[in-house]
């Protein structure tokens, strides 16, 4: 197994530019929904919308993931065409006044995607890793945009009844094995993982699977972790997702050292020090 911890091999194909991993990056969570888990309808109205986005530029987010439709469990079910029109405005904010900072687009719905990208989204995020839309992965490989491959099973209304595994570790790992195969056979050429915390997985789960995110480099793909202010923080510490900040940044500081090459956060200022905290001791 290769060790990728300062490994510059790394490289994403974004519009015929390649991006690489030498400082991991952070993306920054913009949901313009009204009811994520955290931030739910924070920047749902046009202005904060836009003072979120500017906020998190300034900060240092290397890429904004944009959510126009929650995947908590118990979320309310939207039509295609309303994820269209929470999703747009942002993706074209973003394009107009901050032309640099890439986008990635949070769905799981290929006609969604599919508007995205014709919108010059740079990335696309699903939690479903395929399996919720056969046509997600001939979208994404007609745009050849990089794409961010999530573990999980079932859908998010039912996915906490799908948690028994013999091993988490080595169910999840052949399970995103088998998608990403399906994603390279569809011409997908640029591959993300992400083991999907939270997503069908109960709390014990969770922290089995964190215990051995290092195995995850076996796959020689750019490993992105999502745990910020998820239950598995704050129910562990008996505490909220208001005051998960510092368990956040704890898991993440552990993600880097075994190999997280994105972190997906809600707070951009405090992961951009993490990683420069980080750095300063792998020389």
């Amino acid at each position: 197994m290769k060790d990728t911890r300062n490994n510059p091999e790394f490289n994403l194909n974004i519009r015929g530019n390649l991006r690489n991993f030498r400082t991991p990056l952070v993306m920054s969570i913009l949901n313009v929904t009204p009811d994520s888990f955290y931030d739910g309808g924070k920047h749902m109205g046009l202005e904060d919308m836009r003072g979120g986005i500017a906020n998190m530029v300034q900060n240092g987010a290397d890429i904004i993931d944009i959510g126009g439709y929650s995947t908590r469990p118990g979320a309310s079910e939207i039509s295609i065409q309303e994820e269209i029109d929470r999703v747009l405005p942002a993706i074209k904010f973003i394009k107009k006044n901050f032309p640099q900072t890439l986008i990635s687009l949070d769905t799981f719905r290929s006609e969604v995607a599919q508007v995205g990208l014709e919108n010059d989204v740079d990335i696309v995020n699903d939690v479903s890793g395929g399996r919720l839309d056969e046509n997600m992965f001939s979208v994404v490989s007609k745009f050849k945009a990089p794409y961010i491959l999530m573990h999980m099973r079932g859908k998010p209304t039912n996915m906490q009844d799908l948690t028994k595994y013999k091993n988490v570790f080595t169910d999840v790992a052949k399970e995103l094995s088998e998608q990403i195969l399906e994603a390279t056979k569809a011409g997908i050429n640029d591959i993300i993982i992400d083991p999907g915390f939270g997503f069908a997985k109960t709390l014990e789960q969770n922290f089995e699977l964190f215990a051995h995110l290092n195995k995850f480099q076996a796959f020689e793909k750019p490993l992105l972790i999502g745990i910020s202010r998820k239950s598995m923080i704050y129910k562990l510490l008996e505490s909220t997702s208001k005051d998960s900040l510092n368990g956040t940044t704890v898991l993440n500081t552990l993600a880097l050292e075994r190999g997280a090459k994105i972190l997906r956060v809600h707070d951009t200022k405090e992961a951009k020090e993490a990683i420069k905290l980080w750095q300063a001791t792998t020389h």
